[in-house]
């Protein structure tokens, strides 16, 4: 039976069985009293009761509650919820039901764009999201159902999401070395499926970790913040005077690296969710979705004949490129706020998803710091686990130098991008825009056997960039020059500037070839579908036989 008919019957069953409506076979049942129990706590659980505090403070600081998120997020009716009558019951001494408060988690499988996913939402309206509202079973199974039926795991996260509470203690009357209950599974899934998170409101301790132990995680700027602990324990702890906002807004994750994302509000946090997985397959061992594009295969665009400068020291825009290049609104950027100044994202090319990495040269001169490199390794694992071929507009003038950037290990985490864009074996193709120096610009564009690369006339290239070697090479003339110092160092860069034109380098066939820019998109257009056609299918085999070579680290 496919899921949307499951979903339509199980929807009638339970409006069949709807508390009010007659059964005349439910009213001859022996398992009547039972029935109608479950039909009551489940009628319960999906309704919201506007007398609740749990449910006022919900709404009274604009957040939807968790069952209006699932249907804002899933397709129309696809939701089947697993556990729907889990929750803490106290009896009466005839057994009867004296008090039933449903877990404050929801789970279930659904459908997103037509395909299949679990939805693992929190509640904060009860018991603000910690344990002692939990049922620990529900959490862990929708992790390992997501693991087992090798489809993706979407998190709402809305407090700590099953972890500690104090109050507990109390109730227990034992304290307990902190488990995490299937962390396991929440760490091999990483190199699986895709998992994506939404932080909708304080994502603190455990909630914390699953917002961030994923592939792609989004936080809505008028609700979402994120901290291992509250402003009440870090007074405790730090003497800290801070709020929700000041100690883990969705500002500060979003511009550190916390979260990839900020969206305006919850429905945005939804549609960049169905965004990001539409680009993704349903697990590692098969191939990236491709869907059917309009957009012309050999489409040209004049703009892009004039986008970079011919002046070497005049800035320009990358992403007028990559939206020119790419099929019309397939651009999806991913950590737009963080990585002074690396870009990295998702997009298609003729239908077929792709992974981009470039660098915006209106930060930082194109000079790769400690977290540009964190962000690029990043990206490029995401691309790798899922068999996502990369695009290199490549301009990069090298690692970051000066006391800063030796402060901040910038080599250290240099060495591990370099380490990354070597070892990962998706299909990569360059195309260099303007700068490529340095141990970080030969990285990007020499790590594979045979290296597929082409540049645009704007190439520019060598060991450093030529106007500080020349200040390195000939600093004894220059500072013998005195004040006909400028006038040498003019002298020079003439000399240099007739063997720097990458025509030079394409005669020794050191790039094989440099294009037109308005030939970008047919040229990647090409070797997109062949790389899906005739090399991506062969990594899938592997992948099923042998397991990722190398674990998702977050």
């Amino acid at each position: 039976m496919s899921s949307s008919k499951a979903a339509n019957r199980l929807h009638a069953l339970s409006k069949h069985l709807e508390p009010g409506q007659k059964d005349e076979a439910l009213e001859k049942s022996e398992w009547k009293d039972i029935l109608l129990e479950i039909n009551r706590r489940k009628h319960k659980n999906r309704t919201a009761n506007p007398e609740d505090h749990g449910y006022i403070r919900q709404k009274t600081q604009g957040k939807l509650w968790v069952r209006e998120r699932v249907d804002a997020f899933v397709d129309q009716e696809s939701f089947l919820e697993i556990g729907a009558i889990a929750g803490r019951a106290k009896y009466n001494e005839d057994g009867s039901v004296k008090e039933f408060t449903p877990a404050n988690f929801i789970a279930g499988k659904a459908t997103v764009n037509s395909r299949p996913v679990i939805v693992a939402a929190d509640d904060f309206s009860i018991r603000a999201g910690h344990a002692d509202g939990a049922v620990w079973g529900k959490s862990i199974m929708a992790e390992q159902s997501a693991r087992n039926l090798k489809i993706p795991l979407a998190r709402l996260i809305d407090g700590s999401s099953g972890g500690g509470s104090v109050t507990l203690m109390l109730d227990n009357g034992y304290t307990y070395l902190p488990p995490l209950l299937g962390m396991h599974d929440i760490i091999a899934s990483l190199s699986e499926i895709p998992v994506v998170a939404a932080a909708l409101g304080p994502a603190v301790g455990l909630g914390a970790a699953r917002a961030t132990l994923t592939h792609f995680s989004v936080v809505a700027e008028n609700v979402g913040s994120l901290f291992a602990a509250g402003p009440p324990v870090v007074a405790n702890a730090t003497y800290e005077t801070v709020t929700k906002k000041s100690l883990g807004g969705a500002l500060l994750h979003t511009s550190n690296g916390t979260f990839d994302n900020l969206a305006a509000d919850e429905q945005e946090c939804f549609a960049q969710i169905r965004q990001f997985l539409s680009y993704m397959p349903n697990n590692n061992f098969e191939l990236p979705p491709r869907t059917t594009s309009d957009d012309p295969v050999f489409r040209r665009d004049d703009e892009l004949l004039n986008i970079v400068p011919r002046r070497r020291q005049r800035m320009y825009q990358v992403r007028d490129i990559l939206t020119r290049v790419f099929d019309k609104g397939s651009w999806f950027e991913i950590g737009a706020r963080w990585g002074d100044g690396a870009v990295c994202g998702l997009a298609r090319i003729d239908g077929y998803p792709v992974g981009i990495l470039t660098f915006d040269c209106t930060k930082n001169g194109s000079v790769l710091t400690a977290a540009s490199c964190n962000k690029f390794r990043r990206h490029i694992d995401l691309c790798d686990t899922f068999g996502i071929p990369i695009i290199d507009f490549a301009d990069y003038a090298g690692f970051a130098v000066g006391t800063k950037a030796e402060k901040e290990a910038t080599i250290r985490y240099g060495s591990t991008l370099t380490a990354a864009l070597y070892q990962y074996d998706v299909p990569y193709f360059t195309v260099v825009l303007r700068k490529v120096f340095g141990v970080a610009g030969a990285a990007f564009v020499d790590n594979r056997v045979p290296n597929m690369r082409v540049s645009w006339p704007s190439g520019d290239w060598g060991s450093l960039p030529l106007e500080g070697g020349i200040y390195a090479a000939y600093r004894r003339e220059l500072d013998a020059a005195g004040e006909k110092r400028q006038e040498l160092y003019n002298s020079l860069m003439a000399q240099f500037e007739a063997v720097r034109s990458p025509i030079r380098t394409a005669e020794m066939f050191d790039i094989p070839d440099i294009i037109d820019p308005r030939d970008t998109r047919p040229l990647l257009c090409e070797w997109v579908r062949s790389m899906y056609d005739n090399v991506l299918p062969h990594r899938v085999a592997r992948v099923r036989i042998n397991g990722p070579r190398v674990p998702y680290r977050p």
